[in-house]
């Protein structure tokens, strides 16, 4: 017998939405807006900051405060350089791969509205074949149709315009949503849900639950870095993308072994605390959630390292979700590892005891 989905079809409507919106950083607010409506009927009130992070609260009132986190931002490019001829020079907004860029459609953002265009790459037959170049910074430019820089500037272009690109969501084999930007708004996503799951089966928190979108995670963890300091929690459990290691290319002694389809990762790293994701794993195994472990050395790379080493010092953990083909138009996750993630944050909200320090002097 197949499993029920905890997904229902208002939740996948929202996240086709939302995912198909584009948020590059620096400009989330947007999709910050659409993650604001679904979550209003399940949190109590709202916080915002100056700069666009958005964080859901139920029971504010209480001192404990508890994050899940996610990040709502999306890589893209900036408008850096207009030539005479109407092309159009592009510097990375995020971890942007110039790998993928030729021959992609973009839209560039303007006041305007949406400018289309298209990142150009010279015909296979004029190329030289023994020195062959591949896609790079100086070599890609967009063409949106215009011969002179002139034209360019009365479509509404100039420097600084944010490029993004328009490809939307779709599911793949039965249970593989693809889509630009799974990275990180299916973290959006997956807090979200735990909040619609603690409101529909009535659980009564004994402490503050902060569900956080954050922006800017990916020029920095600076969305982060902000909000906590705003809320000042004693708990965070961040969740994120990782790598599916099973893809070409990519090696296990470096990555690890991580795949799709078996479960939720549970990170360790510095910025780990251990009690807290002994919590987590015990949640798990109790629960019966199928979960993978990674290492991460110094650093996990995730606003887990902006909440941990905040305010003196937050226990923090990391709830990764395996993807392939990050920072690419066609990111791909499993859908029985995104409810799994849901599960697993849901239930060790479940498990966490109001004041507790996690100290390992107790």
């Amino acid at each position: 017998m197949a499993k029920k989905s905890i997904l229902n079809k208002k939740s996948l409507t929202f996240l086709e939405k939302y995912l198909n919106n584009a948020a590059p950083t620096g400009y989330e607010w947007e999709g910050q807006k659409i993650w604001m409506d679904y979550l209003k009927p399940y949190v109590d009130e709202f916080i915002t900051d100056t700069y666009g992070t958005a964080v859901g609260v139920i029971n504010p009132k209480a001192k404990y405060k508890v994050v899940i986190e996610g990040h709502s931002d999306e890589i893209s490019w900036y408008v850096n350089y207009i030539t005479d001829n109407g092309l159009i020079h592009v510097i990375r907004n995020g971890g942007s791969d110039h790998m993928i860029a030729a021959s992609k459609r973009v839209n560039i953002h303007t006041k305007n509205g949406i400018v289309q265009g298209v990142f150009g790459w010279p015909a296979i037959h004029t190329r030289n074949k023994e020195k062959e170049q591949s896609p790079n910074l100086e070599n890609i430019t967009i063409d949106v149709g215009c011969t002179t820089k002139e034209e360019v500037e009365k479509l509404g272009v100039h420097v600084g315009c944010v490029i993004t690109y328009p490809d939307e969501f779709f599911v793949l084999n039965k249970d593989k949503f693809v889509c630009r930007a799974l990275d990180n708004r299916i973290g959006g996503f997956m807090i979200a849900e735990v909040a619609r799951l603690i409101k529909e089966n009535k659980h009564k928190l004994d402490f503050g639950l902060y569900i956080t979108n954050s922006v800017q995670e990916e020029i920095g963890l600076r969305g982060a870095e902000m909000i906590t300091n705003r809320i000042q929690p004693n708990v965070a459990i961040v969740t994120d993308v990782t790598h599916d290691t099973t893809t070409p290319m990519i090696k296990k002694s470096k990555e690890g072994d991580l795949q799709l389809g078996k479960g939720p990762v549970i990170a360790y790293a510095p910025a780990v605390q251990n009690k807290l994701r002994e919590l987590i794993i015990e949640t798990a195994e109790k629960n019966k959630i199928p979960f993978q472990r990674s290492a991460c050395s110094r650093a996990t790379g995730t606003d887990t390292d902006a909440f941990a080493y905040s305010n003196g010092g937050v226990a923090s953990a990391l709830i990764s979700l395996p993807l392939r083909y990050m920072h690419t138009t066609v990111e791909m996750v499993h859908q029985e590892d995104v409810e799994n993630v849901i599960k697993l944050i849901y239930q060790s909200i479940l498990s966490i005891k109001k004041g507790e320090t996690f100290s390992y002097f107790d």
